[in-house]
């Protein structure tokens, strides 16, 4: 994200030849020219919610009147048309559900000025199938090896992190990864480039987080992730919205009773979030080789409102790419579910389209943000541009198109296998020519690392990349020419879905935690505090009443938990976080040793 507003190129709905977003009625649906409006559920879209709001993007509430909703079996649908906080449009939110396999018809008046327009959509109703829950899997055992333990947290153990290439910049931020898989709770876990945690938190048992990082909310940092219920190898959950006090701010759920899926959350400049969510359903697979009763797992991209939790755009993948496109094998027993698509990655671009990836199809698509027609295909079965050598990649994940117009992208090539090792790859596409050229594949440079599942690729300030290896465990930074400028590996078999490197600053609430004991006149005391950043020394507090306390000692940080060891007199003890200007941060709760 460049943080640059977006900008919506306008459409003019009507008979439009290759148009998704016509009117498939017999009403005139033509707008004023210049005027932008993105309806949704889009025409044709053949799976639409049985919960779905009717989404009118791009005009404000105020000139929407006249919405009619007409389904072929559940008849007229009465609703509330209620308007998004962040962006010209309103949703209309239906009284009553629709019916499974039903077609619906919208239309409404649009007025701009003294001109009037007739508008609309036609979807059909899915038939929904819910997943059954999955048993929680067994975590294998741990050890003092690869699980972290502190005195003064005895509740925290995040996994142990092995620095195998020291960062040649330590300046360019810290690591967040989201541990997963391995000994240990599963959570979301930040780590300076020399290894030390910065802050841990984790997850309930049977529960994911997945996809931490730093993002902007209104123009302040804020730390987002996803977490849920991680059921056939897509998420059911939340994202969410923590400050740089991880205090929540923001609790974003996907629309239209879908779930909020594992696989991509982003801000975007204007206040909106991007997501994915899975959607099974009862399909017809008989002309793929599969049962006439068949379940698939349709793949969405949505645009919510955060402060209104409003849908104000929706993207199916079954309404816009063949299942003849998917490289996974249909399955012939029904109660099998079938994931043709396995969206990955949603990237918003400065004119509103959106790159999605798509695992299973081999491909990324950029997809209109007004009509979600798809613009081009890079790669897979009908890719838009000739593919040079080794641009081929298999089981992807993660392509952005970067800030200088090329396209990275994770290429797994595993599940099953199709190459000997995941790289990372650099791309040109010539839209002239209709080309697209390999600029550089990076590779892990131990023995080659070929990830089943997970990874991602980021661009740097210093435009050094870093590589989420994904389920192989890695994480490397590489210099513009190549060279490993970092390295990381958590033990096996954890894994973190995507691994990202930023500054980050953060105070926590609350107060530092102290751990004390002491030996004759020598008291030894721990302290730490999970998520601080700017902790430069402790100052160790003495006293024989708690309300009296002096200082006796100052210690710089060593790390994560830091050591401090004086001789005292008071039978009480506490300890102050010092920043670097000697300003006190915090002060720990006393302890009496």
């Amino acid at each position: 994200m460049t943080g640059k507003p977006i900008s919506r190129p306008a459409i003019i709905l009507g008979v439009l030849a290759g148009a998704l977003t016509v009117c498939a009625i017999a009403v005139s649906c033509a707008l004023a020219a210049g005027t932008p409006l993105a309806i949704s559920p889009l025409t044709g879209t053949p799976d639409a919610s049985p919960n779905t709001q009717i989404s009118f993007l791009g005009v404000p509430a105020s000139d929407l009147s006249a919405i009619v909703v007409s389904a072929s079996r559940s008849g007229h649908h009465e609703g509330k048309l209620e308007p998004y906080a962040s962006e010209p449009g309103a949703s209309f939110l239906p009284n009553r559900p629709f019916q499974p396999g039903e077609r619906v018809t919208v239309t409404a008046t649009v007025t701009a000025g003294s001109s009037k327009s007739t508008v609309g959509t036609t979807f059909t109703i899915a038939d929904p199938y819910t997943l059954p829950r999955e048993a929680a899997s067994s975590k294998p055992p741990s050890s003092t090896a690869s699980l972290q333990s502190f005195h003064s947290q005895r509740a925290l153990h995040p996994p142990s992190v092995n620095i195998l290439t020291n960062a040649a910049d330590p300046a360019l931020g810290d690591i967040f990864i989201s541990p997963d898989s391995g000994p240990g709770p599963n959570g979301a876990m930040i780590v300076e480039p020399s290894g030390q945690l910065v802050w841990f938190e984790p997850m309930a048992a049977g529960i994911d987080a997945m996809n931490l990082r730093v993002q902007q909310y209104y123009g302040k940092p804020v730390l987002t992730w996803w977490q849920g219920e991680v059921i056939e190898g897509h998420g059911q959950g939340e994202d969410v919205i923590d400050n740089t006090s991880y205090h929540r701010i923001g609790t974003v759920h996907a629309g239209n009773g879908l779930h909020a899926d594992l696989h991509e959350f982003q801000i975007t400049p204007q206040g909106t979030a991007l997501l994915t969510a899975y959607e099974p359903v009862h399909y017809d697979l008989s002309p793929y080789g599969g049962s006439s009763d068949g379940l698939v797992d349709d793949c969405v991209a949505q645009e919510i409102d955060i402060k209104t939790g409003l849908v104000m755009f929706e993207w199916h993948a079954l309404g816009h790419v063949s299942i003849a496109d998917s490289y996974s094998r249909v399955p012939h027993i029904p109660a099998d579910i079938f994931d043709f698509f396995h969206i990955n990655s949603i990237q918003q671009q400065s004119d509103g389209d959106l790159l999605i990836g798509s695992r299973n199809t081999w491909a990324a698509y950029m997809i209109s943000g007004q009509s979600g027609g798809v613009l081009w295909r890079l790669g897979g079965k009908h890719s838009s541009f000739t593919l040079g050598p080794g641009v081929r990649f298999a089981w992807q994940h993660d392509p952005e198109i970067d800030s200088d117009g090329k396209l990275s992208v994770f290429d797994n090539e595993d599940t099953p296998p199709e190459g000997s090792a995941s790289r990372a790859l650099r791309i040109e596409l010539n839209f002239q020519a209709k080309t697209a050229t390999l600029l550089g594949s990076l590779e892990h440079p131990g023995s080659p690392l070929l990830s089943p599942s997970q990874g991602n690729v980021q661009v740097l300030e210093n435009e050094d990349r870093l590589v989420g290896w994904g389920q192989a465990g890695y994480i490397s930074e590489f210099s513009p020419s190549g060279q490993l400028t970092f390295d990381m590996q958590l033990p096996a078999p954890t894994n973190t879905y995507r691994a990202y490197r930023s500054p980050w600053s953060a105070q926590p609430g609350g107060t530092p935690a102290l751990s004390a004991s002491s030996s004759g006149s020598t008291v030894t005391a721990y302290a730490s505090w999970n998520g601080a950043t700017n902790v430069a020394s402790w100052r160790l507090l003495e006293g024989s009443s708690s309300k009296d306390l002096k200082p006796v000692k100052t210690f710089p940080r060593t790390g994560f938990e830091s050591e401090l060891s004086a001789h005292t007199h008071g039978a009480y003890v506490a300890v102050q976080a010092l920043a670097a200007s000697g300003e006190v941060l915090g002060t720990s709760p006393t302890s009496r040793t």
